[in-house]
């Protein structure tokens, strides 16, 4: 297991192409989903100094909580509600450059100013999503999304 990342490159491409076939290599050969789970939150707030990271497991009709790195969160969403009820209902990446902009957000932080939120899909259902917020405007863009789908579908469940 490793203990430290390497990360060279100082552009988001760069860390991404760094930081992610280090993530499957430390996911491949670990069964549990949470201990994956809250590597990658690390990996990736480490990396990117984002201002929260983390994932929720859809469980009893629920978004629940699970590993995260950052402020409290909230505990439990409903399917539809938030940008992340939302990327679970609609089976898509949603990228938020404005959260006051999202109708119906939900706010577990007045820090937070832009969000993506990536589904887990596997066998054609969301079992969970990844949701990474930012303390600035606009942070996240298509690229983001590329990747973090990449790991999303490497991820092991």
């Amino acid at each position: 297991m490793a203990e430290n990342l390497i990360i060279n490159g100082g552009n988001k491409r760069e860390l991404y192409e760094t930081l992610l076939p280090q993530l499957q290599s430390l996911t491949a050969g670990e069964t549990d989903i949470i201990a994956n789970m809250a590597n990658v939150a690390a990996a990736l707030k480490q990396t990117f100094d984002f201002f929260w990271v983390g994932f929720y497991i859809v469980k009893e009709e629920m978004l629940v909580l699970a590993p995260f790195q950052g402020p409290l969160a909230c505990t439990r969403i409903r399917y539809g509600k938030g940008v992340c009820g939302t990327a679970w209902k609609e089976v898509r990446t949603i990228i938020v450059p404005d959260v006051e902009q999202f109708p119906g957000h939900i706010a577990c932080s007045s820090a937070s100013r832009s969000e993506i939120v990536v589904p887990v899909i596997r066998d054609g259902k969301v079992v969970a999503v990844l949701d990474i917020d930012s303390d600035k405007l606009s942070e996240f863009d298509k690229m983001d999304a590329e990747y973090l789908e990449q790991l999303c579908a490497f991820l092991p469940m």
